[in-house]
Parts: structure tokens; sequence; C-alpha cells
């Protein structure tokens, strides 16, 4: 029976969403996260430079450098509780002139003094050591051990997986068209396509959409404009062309494009910065994807782009301010802000749930509850099982011995425990998000269709006609090439 109205309505599932979820899950209240889309980690947080920022660039004193520094140091123990995928490769900024040398030291400074351990600059032959494929123009760099890379989707279907798992309720394909407090102090939340939500407190997550939310409750207007930012992602074949995240030092011309390699193996490179209208625009254009080779080159040499499987674009939630907009909203009791989450919000996030969750708890005045769970068994990934634990997973469930992804070695078996996971897989790139099947070589051309296969008998109510890409309006199938006709005969 759906509940009368609920303590908590996150609004958004991307990994501050969820990080909020699963802090708040750890209190006696119930939560509703509410999500526009047809899965988790479908806005900025799917498409993104898979960083962990050791916390050296925001400015001294701001709150996006303290989250960043604190949520870099819960990564970690968090990637053991929740069993996703993350490593402290380190990162490098790289200097390409002795008469920029002052920059990269105040980069150093400003990182002191955000409180990021163990950082120096290394000089050319160290360097060179470091990173064989630098470029040869670089004179130093400043290096941050504490930088590190980890799996964005991951991530965010852990944080939601375990909220899920102490009580957490999702509702997908849910977007909040519209906001009012009544008489008694709740926030109703009215649903695009009808339906209602009665809450005591709102928690406005929603990504490059927290204006809009934000200005439907306060006069102070908020603005938040979507920052496309376009990449190249590279085979596992050039995976360790880079064995750390290489930046460039920001110049008058800008901060330049990272190259790292990524927790899956392949090769990242980008990203763009352009400011756009369109909330909802992910394309990528051939301008951006020159300015992709041409940056990239200017700090790595040599980057094997004939080995590009696919690119691709993502959007930050940019405020002009360059803050991070987080606390109850002045005139909206109850109403909490979670914007403007742009990098360093990956890295700030696991700090931003803590952040969050304390803000709502003082304000409902909520106890912790007894029993909460901190760890999520991960999924299976068959590169790093041995051919043992293959085996005994194989006399378990005959499933993982038949492989259906063969570029990424994912099994029948772990796809279907995507779809079983709560909150799973309902389409294919929420297949991919969650176990990589189609994001291989082959990006999916030899296993889709096996995939949807498979999504069709796990997910109730699903069949071809309806399995979709990425939700509502990127369905696969358009029509039955035979129709059904009674007595069970076909007609073509």
């Amino acid at each position: 029976m759906e509940k009368r109205w609920y303590d908590v309505a996150v609004v958004g599932a991307g990994v501050s969403g969820c990080a909020t979820a699963r802090e708040l899950s750890r209190y006696d209240a119930s939560v509703l996260v509410l999500e526009a889309l047809d899965d988790v980690c479908c806005g900025t947080s799917k498409a993104n430079s898979a960083i962990v920022h050791a916390g050296f660039d925001a400015a001294e004193g701001t709150l996006m450098a303290r989250l960043n520094v604190e949520g870099n140091a819960m990564f970690p123990q968090l990637s053991r509780d929740l069993d996703f995928p993350f490593e402290q490769v380190g990162s490098l900024v790289v200097c390409l002139d002795e008469g920029a040398r002052p920059d990269l030291e105040a980069l150093l400074d400003r990182g002191a003094a955000n409180g990021v351990p163990g950082l120096r600059i290394v000089e050319r032959d160290e360097l060179r050591q470091m990173e064989p494929n630098v470029s040869d123009e670089a004179v130093c760099a400043l290096w941050a051990p504490t930088g590190g890379i980890c799996d964005p989707w991951g991530l965010c279907c852990a944080l939601a997986e375990n909220a899920a798992a102490n009580g957490v309720e999702f509702r997908f394909d849910a977007r909040v068209a519209a906001i009012d407090r009544d008489e008694e102090g709740l926030w109703r939340l009215r649903l695009e396509g009808g339906g209602e939500v009665v809450t005591r407190t709102v928690v406005n997550a929603a990504g490059v959409h927290a204006d809009e939310l934000h200005n439907m409750v306060s006069p102070r207007r908020m603005t938040i404009v979507a920052r496309r930012g376009e990449y190249e992602l590279l085979d596992t074949t050039a995976g360790a062309h880079v064995r750390h995240t290489v930046f460039a030092l920001p110049t008058k011309m800008g901060k330049g494009v990272l190259v790292t390699p990524t927790t899956h193996g392949n090769l990242l490179v980008g990203p763009t910065a352009d400011d756009i209208d369109d909330k909802d625009d992910t394309s990528t254009t051939p301008r951006g994807m020159r300015s992709v080779v041409e940056k990239s080159a200017l700090t790595v040499k040599d980057v094997p782009f004939r080995e590009t499987i696919t690119s691709f674009s993502g959007l930050r939630a940019h405020r002009p301010e360059h803050e991070f907009a987080i606390g109850e909203v002045h005139g909206a009791p109850g109403f909490v802000d979670c914007a403007g989450i742009e990098s360093p919000g990956l890295t700030a996030s696991p700090a931003i749930g803590v952040m969050v969750a304390g803000i709502v708890r003082d304000i409902l005045g909520l106890e912790p509850k007894e029993g909460f769970v901190a760890t999520r068994r991960g999924f299976v990934d068959l590169d790093k099982v041995s051919p043992d634990e293959w085996n005994a997973l194989v006399e378990g469930d005959p499933s993982y011995g038949t492989i259906v992804c063969r570029c990424r070695r994912v099994s029948e078996g772990q796809i279907r425990d995507a779809c079983h996971r709560v909150p799973g897989a309902r389409s294919v790139d929420g297949v991919k998000r969650r176990v990589t099947a189609t994001m291989g070589r082959c990006q999916g051309g030899f296993c889709s269709p096996r995939v949807m296969q498979i999504i069709c008998e796990e997910v109730e109510g699903m069949d071809m006609l309806h399995v979709s890409k990425s939700g509502p309006g990127s369905e696969y199938v358009v029509g039955l090439a035979k129709q059904p006709v009674e007595g069970g005969e076909a007609r073509g």
C-alpha cells in the first residue's frame, strides 16, 4: 500500500541524490527517491571523467574545496564497503613552459591550503619515468598521489542498492512538474502525467534542472547552465598509454583536456567545455572531437585515437558562482538544495551525502535506526576471478558459463543479476552501467539482441517491443515482422 506521506523525498537519482539517500537510510525515516528518467545514474553522473580529484583545484575556503577533500578521503573505505571499482592511481598536472612554473606552484600552495596530502612537484626526468608518453615539451608536473579513478556507474548503483536494502524506495519515470507547500507544512510534489507525492522535506538533487525546482519555491532565483563536455573513449588496447590521470596546467586559453586510464581498462580523453541552452543535449560535434584530439596532444604524445570505440558527451550543472549550493532554502522550510554539483561533484558525493542528510536529520529531529547495513555485494567481474572461482560460480548457476558479451566477457548470469537487483536494470544501458555488457569494442553490435531477450525474461511485464536503450523513446523494436493470429499461426 502506497504511503500517505514520506519524511523525505529526494528528487534526482544521480550520485549526489543516491549518496544522500544512503546516508538518510541510517535514520528512522521514510525516504523516497524520485527520478525523472528510467534508472539511477542517467544524467550528469553517467557521463563524466570518472576522476576522484585530489582537491587542489577548488579555491581555498569554498564548500567545493572542503567537500572535495573530505569525499576523496572517504573513497577507499566506501569502495570496500560497497564493492565498486576504485583505484588510487594518482594524478599529474603537466607544465609545458618554465615561465608557467609559478602557476604550478600556486596550484601546489592551494592544494596544501585545502588539506590535500602528499602534493609535490616532480621534475622532467622523474616525470618521464612516471609517464613515458608525456609530451616532450613537459618541464615538470604537480604530483597528487591521492588522485584516483572510479566507476561512476558502479558507485551510483552501489549507493542506490545499499539505500534500497536499508528501506529507501525508488520511483522512476517520475518527473516533478510542480511543488507547493500546504497549510499543514507538507510539501506536495505533482508529477508529470499525474500523481502526487506528499513529504515533510524535499532534497533538490535534480542536476541541471535543480534551478527549476529551486525557483518553484524561492523568490531568490538560481541559475544553472548546462556545460557540455565531449569525450573520446579508446579500447582496452590503449588503456596503458598513461598510468595516471594527466591534466594540463590551466592557462589563459583554458584548462585543456585530460588523458586517463579507466577502471575498465580503457583510455578516456576529454572533455571540452561549452555552455548550451538545451539541458538535454548530449550530442557530440566534429568541432568538439577535433578539440579533444588537438588539446590532448599538448600533454600526452601519440594518443592512439585509431583505437577509439565511441564518443559521448555529458552535461555539468554549472552555476555562475562556481560553487555548490547546499542548504535549506530561505523562506521554504524543509526544502533543501543540493544543487550546482559540477566537478568535483563525483569526488565530493560521499561527503555531500553526509552533509545533506545531516541537514535533513536536524530539520526533522531524526534518530539513528537499528540494523543499518553498511555493505553491499558488487557484481561479479569475470576478468578478475580465478578459474576455480569461475568454476564455482558455474556450479552454483550454469548461466555464469554462458558468455553473452564477448568484448567485455560478460555472462548471462551477470546480466540476470543486474535485472534482479533493487533498483535493477530495465534497459540495455541499465545492464551496461551495472555489468559493462555492450560497452566493448563492438559497442553491443554482437550481444544487444541477447541482452534484450534476457531483460524480457527477467523484468516483469517487459516484452521486445518495449525494451529500450535508455528509457522511453529509445526502443529498439518498432514492430513485428510476423503478426500472431488466432490459432497460433503467424502471418507475414
